[in-house]
């Protein structure tokens, strides 16, 4: 139930709150009235209803846990700076990019979510990464990479992600366990690219957030002047996750073909 409530937004959870303190919601809760405070994005607020409602919880009652969730979860989001550049400089002390992605996969557990506009020498950026999935068959890894068309390139958008696929698998990968691996085929229309996939963050057990202008690339992670930040907060990473996995569920990213077990993020 809290981590349904926690997908919610927090404006969404105070206007909740606001709805059953002011009498507006009040038990036996209906979906349609939960649907008129919340919206359509309503299943955590259901979720939640059917839990007091079986409880016997009041309307007050709700009204005042879901403040002190919010409190408890945003009074402090511990975050830090994370920076590529001259190690030299006098006075600066930072978080190193290739260390924290070195951390972020090693930490994790149950999930990883990497998404990266651009990687070159992919057996060296995917190293730790596919020996950590090697070594923990249960880790699910999603990565999401552009494909990338080129200006004057009239190659079909299934052959340019055929290629893509070839090159990934045979060349790229360096492990036997297989991520599951999305791209946005919109960078492949035949007119050039009008978007393209250029995220660059990483998502650990839904409890720790890394967004970067690095990609993995030797260049940003090591030379660079880049810059990003690290949180540890669930309630942000599980925005992150929402977002991405709705693009994925949507249909809105394609899976490029994966010749072994899917590994995608449930």
């Amino acid at each position: 139930m809290i981590d349904a409530l926690l997908e919610l937004p927090p404006f969404l959870r105070q206007r909740l709150a606001g709805a059953l303190e002011t009498g507006l919601l009040a038990p036996p809760f209906t979906q349609a009235q939960l649907h008129s405070v919340v919206g359509p994005g309503a299943e955590g607020a259901v979720a939640a209803s059917c839990e007091w409602t079986r409880l016997g919880v009041s309307g007050a009652a709700a009204a005042a846990w879901l403040r002190s969730l919010d409190r408890a979860n945003s009074s402090v989001v511990p975050a830090s700076f994370v920076w590529t550049g001259p190690g030299a400089a006098k006075g600066l002390h930072s978080r190193d990019t290739r260390q924290v992605y070195r951390e972020l996969i090693a930490s994790a557990k149950r999930s990883l979510l990497i998404s990266t506009y651009a990687y070159f020498d992919g057996p060296q950026q995917f190293r730790d990464l596919a020996a950590k999935m090697d070594a923990d068959p249960s880790l699910r890894v999603t990565l999401l990479l552009n494909i990338d068309r080129g200006r004057r390139s009239t190659t079909k958008a299934k052959q340019l992600v055929s290629r893509f696929a070839d090159q990934f698998w045979n060349r790229d990968w360096p492990g036997q366990a297989k991520p599951s691996v999305y791209y946005d085929p919109r960078s492949l229309a035949p007119d050039g690219p009008g978007a393209v996939l250029h995220a660059k963050a990483v998502i650990a057990d839904e409890q720790s957030l890394f967004v970067t202008s690095a990609n993995l690339t030797e260049a940003a992670q090591d030379r660079n002047i880049e810059v990003g930040v690290l949180l540890s907060d669930r309630t942000l990473a599980l925005t992150a996750l929402r977002h991405f996995r709705a693009l994925i569920d949507q249909k809105l990213l394609h899976q490029i073909p994966n010749p072994g077990h899917s590994n995608e993020m449930g």
